[in-house]
């Protein structure tokens, strides 16, 4: 684990501006740790909101020598590639870091600590390789116990992989907590574990445990009137298996719908298209309840994705789509939190 008051760099060389860099983008946005900086060669000198549409005043360096000199003490790699592999031209900048002291978050599928356990200094015991995706148990079989708890547990779900489900979940979630009432986040990817500092990482455990490692997750927030479990995957995509697991392995109560606005076809199957909303929607629920063998689970509003649309392409989408589902529609991230946080309340 890597405390809260350790300084971080980012590590995107390369890639700062890459469809894989959603790892880096969220934590920059979530981290409660010190960001001193982005490694990436190609716009050392320039601060990210400079060089992407993310509003982030962190400087850029050149070397992972420039992130040691402004203070960074531990190294976050910031890719999410197809895959999960580290990048072979990563490794010498990987084996730098290690010897020259920096701990080491990764979020990768390949597991780092092994690999380069080696490079750690043995005076150093703060130091550390943090494999985010490792699990660290094995899990029984769920039992739909979730089932029983008087709490409202909310599914993020998507019309494609990769749309905003845990940038919405958290941010609701963060409303929520503002209004004190007992809530809580259940990160299931590699970026919500790392910023929340909890969570499963749901791709990296054995498929027959899955659901019963969702469900040992949610039965631990027994005591929250609110619990958001961070989404995975589609149902419309041919290539993804996690949404199954989160919706049995929680049992939820509710569903929130998450999409990229400028969408009409899965990003990279463009093949297939994007179904209408209420017919995603009676998929979702019509699963969730299983012809009656679980609770029903509402689907209560739409969180869209309109950072590639203009503000008043925007505001026409989100009318649109209410118009359409009769649902409450908006960008969390662009308006805010609250027109969906009421829903659940």
């Amino acid at each position: 684990m890597i405390g809260k008051e350790k300084k971080l760099a980012i590590y995107m060389e390369g890639n700062l501006d890459s469809i894989y860099a959603k790892m880096g983008y969220g934590v920059m946005r979530y981290s409660e740790n010190p960001i001193v900086c982005v490694i990436d060669s190609d716009y050392a000198g320039k601060n990210v909101n400079e060089v992407i549409d993310q509003p982030f005043e962190i400087p850029i360096v050149s070397s992972v020598e420039k992130a040691i000199e402004m203070g960074a003490e531990v190294m976050v790699l910031g890719l999410a590639p197809t895959g999960g592999k580290l990048p072979d031209t990563w490794v010498p900048e990987v084996e730098k870091a290690l010897i020259l002291g920096m701990s080491l978050i990764n979020g990768l599928h390949d597991h780092l600590a092994d690999r380069f356990a080696g490079l750690l200094k043995a005076d150093r015991p703060e130091q550390v390789i943090w494999d985010v995706r490792k699990p660290v148990t094995d899990y029984a079989i769920a039992r739909a116990r979730a089932c029983a708890l008087p709490n409202k547990r909310v599914l993020m779900i998507g019309t494609d992989m990769a749309v905003g489900k845990m940038t919405s979940g958290l941010e609701i979630y963060k409303w929520i907590k503002e209004q004190g009432i007992p809530t809580d986040f259940l990160a299931t990817g590699q970026i919500g574990i790392t910023v929340t500092g909890k969570g499963i990482p749901l791709d990296a455990i054995k498929v027959d445990q899955a659901s019963g490692a969702v469900e040992h997750m949610v039965l631990g927030t027994a005591d929250k009137d609110i619990v958001f479990i961070e989404g995975q995957g589609s149902l419309l995509h041919p290539g993804s298996t996690a949404t199954l697991p989160l919706l049995r392995g929680s049992c939820p109560t509710h569903l929130i719908l998450c999409h990229r606005g400028e969408m009409t076809t899965l990003r990279d199957v463009p093949d297939i298209k994007i179904p209408p909303f209420n017919e995603v929607i009676e998929l979702y629920e019509a699963l969730a309840h299983a012809c009656g063998s679980f609770p029903k689970a509402k689907t209560v509003g739409i969180a869209l994705n309109t950072s590639k649309l203009s503000e008043d392409e925007a505001l026409k989408v989100i009318e649109k789509i209410e118009n359409e589902t009769g649902l409450p529609v908006t960008d969390v991230v662009r308006f805010g939190a609250e027109k969906l946080g009421r829903t659940l309340l």
